[in-house]
């Protein structure tokens, strides 16, 4: 067989396989060889370019990034926004978001009726959560991990109770805020058993849903809430702390004994972040590289949803 009857017998085996819907028995009978031998003819006819795929994507998607995020960081799955046909940045965390959400759907599907899925605050949050279809069925409950802000609609009561009517599920709220005056109101309201026994459940969830943020000015959830003023983040900067998770900070080294902060937030530690079984982080944006990388080599999370823009800066950073 010269090489352009070879070239037409591998197209004409595709295109019966691809095309015409038909089996690959179907096509070894038809030309009387095995179907062993089928599976092979198509393999090659892929690696000469005869057989070329296109897959269309809702969003698009930069696979080989979300690899590189895999296999880099040890994580369960990635999602990475591919930015090129976005019209304006504004757009690219709602994108992210729905991103998210198709990873939430599956999750959440997989889950036992009774589940809880553990909430914290954050616009990444938001735009995952606003983009969650509405599943009934389920009967997930949804947990706050981290006290109330009370001024912004990205927080985590008022998230909490979006997803468990999505979801079918009830809310447990955690009643009190996320950051207080001092150590000492912190340890009053921690040995309330209201605040105790939500403790407790927010250590417990099947699957956590936090946004990562910045301690850097432009982008600071605490400073936007009203939480912390300029000169507190400017302090913390100082101090070595990069990120935020669930209201609690943290250094480079993912350390977060080192922010006193932490000593008056009210909401899930760290550490049990890495105890629940599956923590999807959503966030966006070159000004939180840093805090995710941060994030990232702490394993504080095993799912990412982001984009393009922000992937190229964090490994850019991890390679320096």
């Amino acid at each position: 067989m010269s090489i352009s009857e070879r070239d037409e017998f591998l197209a004409t085996v595709a295109t019966l396989y691809y095309k015409a819907d038909q089996s690959q028995g179907e096509i070894a009978r038809r030309f009387d060889i095995s179907a062993s031998q089928v599976s092979r003819l198509l393999k090659e006819a892929r690696a000469r370019n005869i057989i070329t795929v296109h897959v269309h994507t809702p969003i698009p998607r930069d696979f080989a990034l979300e690899q590189t995020l895999i296999q880099r960081f040890d994580l369960k799955e990635a999602y990475v926004l591919q930015s090129g046909n976005a019209t304006a940045e504004a757009s690219l965390l709602p994108l992210v978001g729905q991103l998210a959400s198709s990873f939430l759907q599956r999750a959440i599907g997989q889950l036992p009726v009774g589940a809880s899925v553990g909430i914290a605050w954050g616009t990444g949050v938001h735009a995952a959560v606003s983009a969650l279809p509405g599943q009934p069925t389920q009967q997930v409950n949804a947990i706050q991990l981290m006290g109330g802000v009370g001024a912004l609609a990205i927080d985590s009561p008022d998230l909490a109770r979006m997803i468990a009517v999505k979801l079918g599920g009830r809310h447990h709220d955690l009643h009190a805020p996320v950051l207080v005056e001092r150590a000492e109101t912190r340890s009053i309201f921690l040995a309330e058993p209201t605040v105790r026994e939500a403790m407790i459940r927010a250590q417990k969830v099947n699957l956590a849903i936090t946004g990562i943020g910045t301690v850097a000015e432009e982008a600071s959830s605490f400073l936007r809430a009203g939480l912390l003023n300029r000169a507190e983040l400017a302090q913390l900067r100082r101090d070595g702390v990069i990120g935020e998770m669930c209201g609690r900070f943290f250094d480079g080294s993912g350390n977060d004994a080192l922010a006193p902060i932490n000593q008056r937030i009210i909401g899930i530690e760290l550490a049990d972040l890495r105890k629940i079984p599956t923590v999807l982080a959503v966030a966006r944006g070159a000004v939180k590289a840093q805090a995710i990388l941060g994030a990232l080599r702490s394993r504080y999370l095993n799912v990412l949803a982001t984009d393009d823009i922000t992937v190229r800066a964090i490994l850019q950073l991890d390679t320096a």
